[in-house]
């Protein structure tokens, strides 16, 4: 082929290609009950997809397009901040059957849902979910004033088959998530002052070691301070997505 003309269609598919979003990143985990599969959407946005369920985890509809996403099964909340809560789009993926599972607050902010209390156990469409403590221990607005209070948030545990994911939502490596077990996939925010530094998801990952971690939800902190302070953990996998 002529190179001038090769030159053109790149020019012609570029143009083409000019402002669509590329394809957010996914992974297939295995697990005893068939496949995971993980959609990274963007900072605190993840959607799950298991055994023909769709999962979406803080839907907001800043870093996606959810008239063109497919509806949930699931829906999760991890706390009242409109980066995580986005009652629109929650409307948008709602259909009859709907589940949505969210804190207190969020419920007093929508009118509906499925509370999880700190620390609460319960099964919706056949996942086991638990709620575990999500909030700031060091970060602070003021005296008295943390960025996540403790008991208004939650991070949520799915159990998937045999394998056990944990999606912080926006908290310190707070004693809570410290002493977790068994965790086979973990999602830890990492944004200073709002959550936890590269070192505090480090601490916490040394401390319940999941095979596989992400860091999400981590804005400008570069992610690659991460896997050089956990380069010596050999079972801790560090995945880095784009999820800022």
């Amino acid at each position: 082929m002529n190179k001038y003309i090769l030159i053109s269609l790149v020019g012609f598919f570029l143009i083409l290609t000019a402002g669509q979003a590329l394809p957010f990143e996914e992974d297939i985990i295995k697990t005893s009950a068939g496949d995971l599969k993980i959609t990274c959407i963007a900072h605190g946005t993840l959607m799950f997809t298991f055994n023909n369920k769709i999962i979406h985890i803080d839907p907001v509809g800043s870093y996606a397009d959810y008239n063109d996403m497919p509806k949930a099964d699931l829906i999760f909340v991890t706390h009242e901040h409109g980066d995580h809560l986005d009652q629109e789009v929650i409307e948008i993926l709602t259909k009859e059957d709907t589940t949505i599972v969210l804190t207190e607050i969020c419920y007093e902010a929508i009118g509906k849902g499925e509370v999880m209390k700190n620390g609460e156990t319960a099964t919706f469409k056949d996942i086991k979910v638990e709620a575990v403590p999500a909030y700031n221990i060091v970060h602070t607005r003021g005296e008295n004033l943390p960025y996540h209070p403790k008991g208004d948030g939650n991070g949520y545990i799915l159990t998937f088959g045999d394998k056990r994911v944990y999606v912080a939502g926006d908290t310190e490596n707070t004693p809570e998530m410290k002493s977790l077990k068994n965790i086979d996939i973990a999602f830890l925010p990492m944004n200073l002052p709002y959550t936890m530094s590269p070192e505090m998801v480090a601490n916490a990952a040394k401390a319940f070691r999941p095979a596989v971690l992400y860091p999400y939800h981590y804005s400008q902190t570069n992610p690659q301070e991460l896997v050089t302070l956990l380069k010596d953990e050999s079972d801790i996998e560090v995945r880095i997505r784009n999820l800022r």
